[in-house]
């Protein structure tokens, strides 16, 4: 009986996000299953592409016209059941197309690539001598060098070669080779009697091989041994070779300390005993975890998932790509050991599919890693967690734009298993529902070492130190408590969320500043490379020794970024020991993790940093947190701007005093009378979310409302602008009266690697008809695709500049 496949394939367009109808081949038809890639005939002429199976069937309205299924490019499926079902949901919250949410879920060497052959259509033809020789095909690049695509091209309309697109496989397996004896003691014996004497490489090579029966053939290299002599130990029977897969492992020569249990006090055990009572009953309830900082959140989570271990069940760990910090990691790893698994962008691409592979064929029970590490393909899910749930980086910002945590709560939902939402400060939707009691709120008010105390905090204003002439980055407090910890041989961590060294360079004469040539934005001054970069495209040129504009030489450098901040710092305290951590210090791979690990070897006495220092660090010996300027994220023009400065300011302060010694906090700012600060010193989150809930429902904000962005962006502002007016007609006729649309208006930075932003928000209680109408306006805006203007709809938006 034919068999047909519902194949979703990799055209990312309205018009194709359906599943088309193949026939399985015959030879495919007992080992084809749902959830594997294949090649595919699609379109005109001979283009293949890959595409994912989701529904396996008998009959077909139109079997006559169908073409058949090309090649499978796994042996197994590479998304379960749960994962095509989950595509489905994250279609339609996301309005992304589903091929799209599919490749998403996979890592990226698993995206196919696509090449361009040539094929001789008939082997037999005279013109194989003369282009063909190797085989009946050419790749189209090969063509390209040996100068002869127009002889080609001309054979091609004489209809004897054929262009043919091919799906590209990028997941290769790392093979190691091995090398079998086939020699024992006895037979070894013989063949040493047959050796030339001479032949000093060979008799080693038989020793080695008597007394080592299956070693990789690095081992006999090292030995001095080349390949050229275990070939001719091949030849002559000897031994043999292997090719035996291995996993590229990011851990390897890594030993982790096993470490036992710690014990719990009161308010950590309630937490572990009733998450795992939601999992006994296989109940899908969502639990806040709001614990103080240094409460020990992470001992909660570790309990809960080795509980659900022993039941032979698995777990998902999320943490915030910046959170992502070796000790996190080794704290896993060192409690649950080999059932770990690391999925994070740190990773090289070869790992990072090796792991995924680990967690796919069971043999990794335990999944530790940044947002996409919600898709990882476990079975039998006991329970999920996000820890730091807050943070904005668990909401991608590209197609499809899901928010982690949603998803986790719909993988909780699949599994019947419960899912834990940790933070010190939760988000306000979060803690609202939780109020609400759609979410189970757990309070952890103590920190779990009885030594430890949260840290003292103290604010300066930096008007008044500005009025004392002292135009420094530090305060005089400040200098003196750093001053003070040096003495005591103490740690210190200052955070400036602004890296680079200046924050852009102006004349002194006219006025002018070096703007990015493709963004509405300036260019930020960074001293190590000697450039000015922009921080949205990446673009980079010289420092201009001279006004562009005027030609003065009056180029002055203004604002401050964390390079600056460090020869300052350097200046201050010549014998300080500093280490930076920004994202320029830290773009090798594993550049992070040697930093942290300078930094816990008590190596260094400062350490400096932008937002990736707030969060994970757990070092005894901080005592000093200073924060440089609390302003930097308060004057945005975002209504969460207080939120996340009062979030990043009570993460950072937790940093110190997390063991016996005590702990000081510092923050330096302009607005010392601003709710986010003033609460932010005395950690006090409960204030703080009553009154920005006020304020929220003031300005009809969330959670009182939901809000759904949509962007146009073209390289011309005018193109951008009417599509969103366009836009903007349509909507408005089709809300109630009771929604508010903000804008059309240029978004917050008007230009982007060269492409003029228009956006408007919509904010409304209750829309049925909403969803299909962004639908549609997805839809039709696909024809512009071909012109270059692009329609975003981003649900949920975290960031509205």
């Amino acid at each position: 009986m034919t068999l047909f496949a519902e194949v979703i394939v990799d055209v990312p367009t309205m018009q194709t996000d359906q599943p088309f109808t193949y026939i399985v081949p015959e030879e495919l038809s007992d080992v084809i299953e749902v959830g594997m890639r294949v090649e595919v005939p699609f379109g005109e002429g001979n283009r293949h592409i890959q595409g994912f199976v989701t529904v396996l069937k008998q009959t077909s309205t139109y079997p006559e016209k169908l073409k058949p299924i090309i090649r499978m490019l796994d042996l197994s499926p590479v998304l379960n059941q749960e994962l095509l079902a989950l595509a489905d949901y994250m279609k339609e919250t996301t309005y992304a197309f589903k091929i799209t949410c599919l490749q998403t879920m996979l890592p990226s060497v698993m995206k196919a690539e696509y090449e361009k052959k040539i094929v001789l259509k008939d082997p037999s033809h005279p013109i194989k001598q003369q282009y063909f020789s190797q085989s009946d095909e050419i790749d189209w690049q090969e063509a390209e060098k040996l100068g002869i695509l127009k002889q080609l091209k001309k054979l091609r309309q004489e209809n004897i070669v054929e262009l043919r697109y091919v799906v590209k496989k990028k997941n290769k397996v790392k093979k190691i080779r091995y090398v079998n004896s086939r020699l024992t003691q006895n037979n070894g014996a013989d063949i040493d009697q047959q050796i030339n004497q001479r032949a000093l490489r060979q008799k080693q090579l038989v020793e080695l091989l008597k007394v080592n029966a299956h070693q990789p053939a690095a081992f006999y290299t090292k030995q001095g041994i080349t390949s050229t002599v275990l070939k001719q130990g091949e030849k002559k029977g000897w031994l043999s070779f292997e090719e035996v897969e291995a996993y590229r492992d990011p851990y390897q020569g890594r030993t982790f300390k096993k470490t036992a249990a710690l014990a719990l006090n009161q308010e950590q055990q309630q937490a572990v005993t009733a998450v795992l009572a939601a999992e006994e009953k296989a109940n899908d309830d969502v639990f806040l975890l709001e614990g103080i900082t240094g409460s020990g959140k992470t001992e909660v989570y570790l309990q809960t998932i080795s509980t659900v271990l022993d039941k032979g069940k698995t777990a998902i760990m999320l943490v915030p790509e910046i959170a992502l910090t070796p000790q996190m990691v080794e704290r896993f790893k060192s409690r649950l050991g080999e059932a770990v698994a690391v999925l994070h962008s740190g990773l090289s691409q070869g790992e990072r599919y090796d792991e995924w592979r680990k967690i796919e064929r069971g043999e990794a029970q335990v999944v530790v890693g940044a947002r996409s590490a919600i898709f990882a393909p476990l079975e039998n899910i006991g329970v999920i967690i996000v820890d730091e749930e807050h943070e904005s980086s668990y909401k991608q910002d590209e197609a499809p734009r899901y928010h982690a945590r949603d998803l986790a709560i719909w993988r909780g939902n699949y599994h019947h298993c419960p899912v834990v939402l940790g933070s010190a400060t939760p988000s306000l939707e979060s803690r609202a529902r939780a109020q609400k009691n759609v979410y189970q709120l757990l309070l952890l008010r103590k920190r779990a070492d009885p030594a430890a105390n949260l840290p003292s905090i103290e604010v300066v204003d930096l008007k008044e130190e500005y009025e004392r002439k002292n135009t420094s980055n530090f305060s005089q407090d400040l200098q003196n408590k750093i001053a003070d910890r040096l003495e005591k041989k103490e740690q210190s961590v200052l955070m400036l969320n602004r890296r680079g060294y200046s924050s852009f360079v102006m004349c002194r004469d006219c006025g002018y500043v070096l703007p990015c040539p493709n963004c509405d934005i300036s260019l930020t001054l960074h001293m190590d490379t000697k450039t000015m970069r922009c921080h949205y495209c990446g673009h980079e040129e010289r420092i201009p020794q001279h006004c562009p504009e005027c030609g003065s030489n009056k180029i002055r450098y203004y604002g401050t970024g964390t390079q600056k901040v460090q020869e300052e710092l350097q200046e201050l305290f010549p014998t300080a020991r500093i280490l930076r951590m920004d994202v320029d210090t830290t773009r090798r791979k594993g550049a992070h993790e040697q930093i942290l690990q300078k930094f816990g070897a008590q190596e260094a006495d400062i350490l400096l940093g932008t937002q990736m220092i707030a969060k994970g660090l757990d070092y005894p010996n901080i005592t000093l947190v200073g924060v440089l300027n609390a302003d930097t994220a308060l004057n945005l023009p975002d209504f969460r701007a207080s939120e996340h400065t009062f979030q990043l300011l009570t993460q950072v302060a937790g940093r110190a005093g997390r063991a016996k010694k005590a702990g000081e906090v510092l923050i330096q700012t302009f607005n010392p009378e601003h709710h986010a600060i003033v609460l932010a010193q005395k950690q006090d989150y409960e204030t703080f979310y009553e009154q920005e809930m006020f304020l929220r429902h003031q300005s009809s904000y969330s959670p009182y409302y939901f809000t759904v962005k949509i962007t146009c962006s073209h390289q011309e502002e005018q193109v951008a602008a009417k599509k969103m007016f366009q836009i903007g007609q349509v909507v408005k006729t089709g809300l109630s009266p009771e929604s508010i649309l903000l804008g059309p208006t240029p978004a917050s930075i008007a230009r982007v690697k060269n492409r003029y932003q228009y956006q408007m928000v919509i904010k409304y209680k209750k829309e049925p008809a909403l969803s299909q109408m962004l639908k549609q306006i997805l839809n039709e805006s696909q024809k512009d695709q071909r012109k270059g203007l692009y329609v975003a709809i981003d649900n949920e938006p975290v960031n509205f500049i």
